[in-house]
């Protein structure tokens, strides 16, 4: 089992520099990825936590991560595809994944925050298939010299983007979501599974149905990362234990709170227990 930490980029910590040492720390204590949030307005259930305490940005936090750390695997857990517009966001994963020596995995969803969408223009009901076309656009602007797609959001012939990632292909696609549309997305499109909060007989069951779905439409993954995103609060060895039987092959954790000592004491008396003993 390998183990992930999840940035507080999201919980109102005021001074930026205190969620990069959080990021850094846990790389020292061994975790082997570190993963952002992705919200662009404090809206919903966002505001209702934050207020006007900042949410720091995504990809802006990431970068800087890439500059203070080593090995970890850098993640977003999760962006919101709708937010953004794939030609983007191509140029700016491919920069950051040759920034940080082909470190990068991106974790992509479609969002469950409808203010949001309404705000930024984004049709919340249209949003699963928006976000498949976000995914195949990105491939072929990220594996194709000059790309041409054809679909019901972008058209084009012969787009240059570069630069290319340093991942050949390009980076792990990881896609979120627990519920039906998400588990044919990942099954289909997809090249790992990042579910937020879910059970180990959860991952077990929808697993299946992950395995079913490729199998339907001609895939294999057997090697299949399976990234579970959950708390801290309430892990123990038996509970790890069962996440591994259930097929998840990454635990990515996080703390509920922006109280930068007391997740570094939990990072600190994590690592002791589970990944240094």
């Amino acid at each position: 089992m390998k183990f992930g930490f999840t940035l507080p980029n999201n919980f109102g910590v005021e001074n930026p520099h205190d969620v990069i040492a959080l990021g850094v720390d846990a790389e020292r204590c061994g975790f082997d990825s570190l993963w952002v949030n992705h919200h662009i307005l404090n809206v919903g259930y966002v505001h209702e936590r934050l207020g006007q305490a900042p949410y720091h940005d995504a990809m802006i936090t990431l970068t800087w991560l890439a500059t203070e750390t080593k090995t970890a695997t850098l993640g977003t857990s999760v962006l919101v595809m709708p937010y953004l517009h794939p030609m983007v966001l191509a140029k700016e994963v491919a920069t950051l994944d040759q920034l940080c020596g082909g470190r990068l995995t991106i974790g992509v969803g479609v969002g469950s925050l409808p203010e949001e969408n309404e705000i930024l223009g984004s049709d919340y009901g249209s949003r699963g298939q928006y976000s498949n076309e976000f995914i195949k656009v990105l491939r072929q602007l990220w594996t194709q010299d000059k790309a041409t797609f054809e679909g019901d959001f972008w058209n084009f012939q012969d787009v240059v983007s570069s630069p290319k990632p340093l991942q050949d292909p390009h980076p792990p696609i990881v896609i979120g979501g627990n519920r039906g549309p998400a588990l044919r997305r990942v099954a289909q499109i997809g090249d790992g599974w990042h579910p937020l909060g879910i059970s180990p007989d959860g991952v077990a069951k929808r697993l299946q149905v992950i395995r079913e779905e490729a199998a339907g439409v001609g895939r294999q993954i057997d090697n299949f990362p399976v990234q579970v995103r959950r708390d801290f609060e309430g892990l123990n060895l038996d509970i790890i234990e069962a996440y591994e039987s259930s097929g998840a092959t990454d635990l990515i954790l996080s703390c509920n709170t922006g109280d930068v000592e007391q997740i570094r004491e939990t990072i600190e008396l994590f690592a002791a227990e589970f990944i240094r003993s």
